[in-house]
């Protein structure tokens, strides 16, 4: 038998047959083994995972021919192989955490993981560099296979990070919002959807990926602000889920949770393949899979006519019950002490969404009604079934009902105006409706309303082109028919409601390079300075991230970086929240990189040592920050 030659030489063979250096390499290909069954990785992250795996998987044919070939393994190959077992269980451990770490902090700290990602790419492009592919015997087609990944690898770090604009604003809106209007909802189901955050089951499971958070960064003192905003906003989300119950932090989910949120111990037959909740009316497609009777409806309904499960398409949409299924769900019920959720029997069915079809048609046909009790009337109902489900948002505009909606944006009566920008707010939600709004002619009249409505309707009118502008061609559109001066006159002097509608609709609409000029000539940044000397109205964030937007043109650098605005960064840099020192910060780095004297000036207020201490303690992203400013300022005169 081959094995390890431990005295009398420097070379030990590798063989396939036994020896420690034969169980390293296996224990490398099993490692990329593992990390290849990692499926679920959650969204934020999922393209940057599936492209590792796949780099990771290229290391294969170099590992198995090093175990085929048993050829003699020197000092240096053996440190090569120590090397990339560290940089595989580093990558492992990465994409573990985006496999099975919470979905709210992975969307918080995309950056800092976007970091770890760079940080692993390091790790395997150094482990490799000294690979002795000759010495081994490697072949010429193995050998050009790992040159490419690494080249991939290389590539991979000089990309500029990219992230989910939308995402991150919408993050930011709810994270700093504490009322729970209409808009905030809207808002907060698109998290919902872009975070995969939207049934029982996935609720369920973050709750204990941020319980995990909170037992390993609390330490037994106090857990730390980002974990409880991630708290809060897993709260806000269980909410609108319809689990009202709040989220234990400490021991097993309630016996209550268990009866209304998904179990792991539900067996899997039990659950639907749909929505992965356990049926109380299982029903049997044409392929023989079984599903939840309301689930299946909507799927065929939507003029699908495949099984969502196997993907065939199916000989005839009649659904068989399966009595038999049911009868065991009910019995593991029974002796499992487990309550089945109560369904509406009409939810769903062909008769109910019939009957709404028709009340949602004759609502639009008393939109163009000659009396005005008659019209109101029916632009409150709209507004209210827009406003309580996805699926009204679908019908209102399949039956029609954008077109008299935008006609009536230029009522004279007031309420009607109200009403009606705010029914138009709740369809925007759905996509496909926001591009039929804009093309209905809806924007100029919104805008006049921010001109002219009344306080409501101002507010909910801003809030509309921050819900239509996420298409970018509605942000070029709002800019060009002048929508940005009456927001920031919205932002100067409206209620605190108005204001914060309007600072989220300037932001979105700021990520347009042309609109950054035409806010700037609007004079959007005294009331942006204003909003950061006035702390009462909570909107620092806001205010500092519109001006991190502006802060990239030599227009907006020039009006922003005044001696007085620089001591107000420092002071928040001082003094200010976790998210206030990250965005003063990164304000900070913006004006600084262009001009040394501010950042000498920021020296003068005292900024390095504060500088220092968010190195140690601030958020991953402002540790960041804090560290390219501290950088960029060692290389600028007269630093102490």
């Amino acid at each position: 038998m081959e094995g390890r030659e431990k005295v009398g030489g420097n070379n030990v063979s590798v063989s396939s047959k036994g020896g420690d250096e034969s169980d390293v390499v296996r224990g490398l290909m099993g490692v990329i083994e593992t990390v290849g069954s990692y499926a679920a990785y959650r969204k934020t992250q999922r393209k940057e995972c599936l492209s590792l795996v796949r780099r990771l998987k290229l290391l294969v044919p170099l590992l198995e021919e090093i175990l085929e070939l048993g050829t003699p393994v020197s000092g240096e190959a053996l440190n090569c192989l120590a090397d990339l077992r560290k940089a595989l269980l580093a990558a492992k451990k990465l994409l573990k955490h985006c496999s099975y770490g919470s979905k709210i902090y992975l969307a918080l700290e995309s950056e800092a993981v976007m970091s770890r990602f760079h940080a692993v790419y390091d790790k395997l492009n150094q482990a490799l560099d000294g690979m002795p592919y000759d010495e081994l015997g490697i072949s010429v087609e193995v050998k050009e296979q790992v040159e490419l990944m690494r080249m991939q690898l290389k590539r991979a770090q000089r990309r500029a990070d990219t992230q989910d604009i939308e995402l991150a604003m919408d993050m930011m809106v709810v994270l700093s919002r504490k009322d729970n209007r209409n808009a905030d909802s809207a808002i907060l189901e698109r998290v919902a959807i872009k975070l995969e955050l939207h049934t029982i089951t996935d609720l369920n499971q973050e709750t204990l990926a941020v319980r995990k958070l909170v037992k390993d960064q609390r330490g037994g003192g106090r857990i730390p602000e980002n974990i409880q905003q991630m708290i809060d906003l897993l709260g806000r989300l269980k909410q609108i889920a319809g689990i009202k119950e709040t989220i234990a932090l400490d021991g097993p989910v309630s016996s209550k949770s268990l009866r209304r949120c998904q179990s792991s111990f539900i067996p899997h037959e039990f659950l639907c393949p749909i929505t992965l909740e356990i049926m109380t009316d299982p029903v049997i497609v044409a392929t023989g899979q079984t599903f939840e009777r309301e689930s299946i409806s909507k799927w065929l309904d939507s003029n699908h006519q495949t099984c969502p499960k196997t993907g065939q398409t199916l000989d005839h949409l009649s659904l068989a019950p399966n009595f038999a299924l049911k009868n065991l769900i009910r019995q593991w019920c029974r002796e499992n002490n487990f309550e089945l959720p109560k369904k509406d029997p009409y939810v769903g069915s062909d008769a109910s969404k019939t009957q709404l079809i028709k009340e949602i048609s004759l609502l639009i046909q008393n939109l163009s009604s000659c009396q005005l009790d008659v019209q109101r009337e029916a632009i409150v109902k709209i507004r209210m079934l827009s406003k309580e489900n996805p699926d009204n948002r679908i019908l209102i505009a399949d039956n029609g009902g954008i077109s008299p909606l935008v006609q009536l944006l230029s009522h004279q009566n007031s309420k009607i105006q109200e009403h009606t920008v705010t029914a138009l707010l709740n369809l925007s939600i759905d996509e496909a409706n926001k591009r039929i709004i804009a093309r209905e002619g809806a924007i100029p009249a919104i805008i006049e309303i921010l001109h002219n409505g009344t306080d409501e309707a101002r507010e909910n009118s801003a809030a509309t082109l921050f819900s239509l502008s996420i298409l970018d061609e509605n942000k070029e559109l709002v800019g060009i028919l002048k929508g940005i001066p009456p927001l920031v006159h919205l932002l100067q002097h409206g209620t605190l409601r108005g204001k914060k509608d309007a600072a989220t609709a300037l932001f979105n609409l700021s990520l347009n390079h042309a609109n950054k000029y035409r806010a700037i000539k609007a004079g959007v940044i005294a009331p942006l300075l204003h909003l950061l000397e006035d702390k009462n109205l909570g909107m620092t964030d806001e205010a500092l991230s519109i001006l991190f937007l502006l802060a990239s043109l030599p227009q907006g650098r020039t009006e922003i970086g005044k001696l007085s605005f620089i001591q107000t960064l420092v002071d928040i840099i001082r003094n200010g929240t976790s998210k206030n020192k990250e965005c003063a910060t990164s304000v900070l780095l913006q004006l600084g990189l262009n001009n040394s004297s501010l950042i000498l000036a920021a020296l003068q207020y005292g900024v390095y040592e504060h500088l220092v201490e968010i190195t140690r303690s601030g958020t991953n992203r402002a540790q960041r920050k804090a560290n390219s400013l501290l950088n960029h300022m060692s290389k600028c005169e007269h630093i102490p």
